[in-house]
């Protein structure tokens, strides 16, 4: 039998639907939300409505935002002709952390994956090809994780710009050996992408 009483395991058991989150992790930040004097509670929940109220999907790149447009697309110090396109919003700001980026972005929300019967209409593509139609961008940074889903999308938009007659380039982010890797270590997959997306040093 729970101990609990019912308002009590109902947020465990809301806790409990984020990822990540376990029972016993649940019922820790439970009680320690329920037995806090600063006020938590209160602010939690208003944090909460607040996001839920207020946070949006940009209308140039559907980045999370609070206003129309996100704070990148609206810097003017930003390189425009050049689009990174990711999967999700936390792949903006994993980017962004590395401080080597200063175009713009293209957030797809999701990649294609026949399987799971999600195809090129059901994320941000076609929303892409209008952006390319409508601007004039010399270089579309592909930076999709290393898996079957972000491979193929990343074709797809490689063939999408080929065959529409575009002029931006199409890139994709190096993927292999992480710096300080020992090649031993390494599993096939890693070790293909790396030889597959080797670059030249020197041109003779």
């Amino acid at each position: 039998m729970n101990p609990y009483p019912k308002p009590l395991r109902d947020l465990i058991a809301q806790l409990k639907r984020l990822p990540g989150v376990g029972e016993k992790t649940a019922t820790r930040l439970a009680l320690f939300i329920l037995s806090d004097s600063n006020g938590l509670a209160e602010t939690l929940s208003r944090s909460l409505q607040n996001v839920h109220d207020n946070i949006r999907l940009c209308s140039v790149c559907f980045n999370l935002t609070d206003t129309s447009r996100c704070s990148i697309c609206q810097d003017p110090n930003r390189d425009s002709s050049l689009i990174c396109v990711v999967e999700e919003p936390s792949d903006v700001l994993a980017i962004e952390t590395a401080h080597a980026y200063r175009g713009i972005y293209h957030v797809l929300h999701g990649l294609i994956s026949p399987m799971s019967g999600i195809g090129p209409e059901d994320i941000k593509l076609p929303e892409l090809m209008e952006r390319l139609k409508r601007s004039h961008v010399s270089e579309v940074i592909v930076a999709t994780n290393p898996s079957v889903e972000g491979e193929g999308t990343f074709h797809y938009i490689e063939k999408l710009i080929t065959d529409g007659g575009f002029e931006a380039k199409v890139s994709r982010i190096a993927l292999g050996i992480p710096m300080g890797g020992e090649l031993k270590y390494m599993d096939q997959v890693t070790l293909a992408s790396a030889l597959r997306y080797r670059r030249i040093v020197k041109d003779k």
